[in-house]
């Protein structure tokens, strides 16, 4: 194969992906640095049928920030791998609350008051028996 980006099958509306060669060079490390960042689960890329490594855009963003948070914060790979967990779960709950939001929308959208429930009455009544025939 060659070091040129490569597409999925499919066309240009698919997500482009790459083989590790090219994802090292994009991201500024070697290709070495990258199978250990998988090795240690920071960065998980797509498999090939044959096993081989196909980085997204998304995950060589990724490395630039591991490679950032490392070089520049001086954070080491087990603080990255929980910022990378942390971040990935803010993101998961922020998309479950515009979900459950535009959810709420929809029910206000829908909402009529006329067939509101009607309030009950907290009213006490004493029953009393009748008086037995005799």
């Amino acid at each position: 194969m060659s070091d040129n980006p490569k597409r999925a099958a499919g066309g240009p509306s698919r997500a482009e992906f790459f083989m590790i060669s090219v994802a090292a060079q994009l991201a500024g490390m070697h290709a070495q640095t990258l199978r250990t960042y998988d090795r240690l689960g920071l960065v998980t890329p797509q498999r090939t049928s044959g096993g081989g490594r196909r980085y997204s855009a998304r995950d060589v963003e990724l490395l630039r920030e591991v490679q950032r948070l490392s070089q520049d914060e001086g954070v080491n790979l087990a603080g990255i791998k929980r910022i990378i967990e942390l971040t990935n779960q803010v993101e998961e709950l922020q998309q479950r609350v515009a979900e459950m939001s535009a959810e709420l929308d929809q029910l206000r959208a829908g909402y009529r008051p006329d067939l509101a429930p009607q309030q009950r009455s907290t009213a006490l009544v004493v029953w009393q028996p009748r008086n037995r025939r005799r």
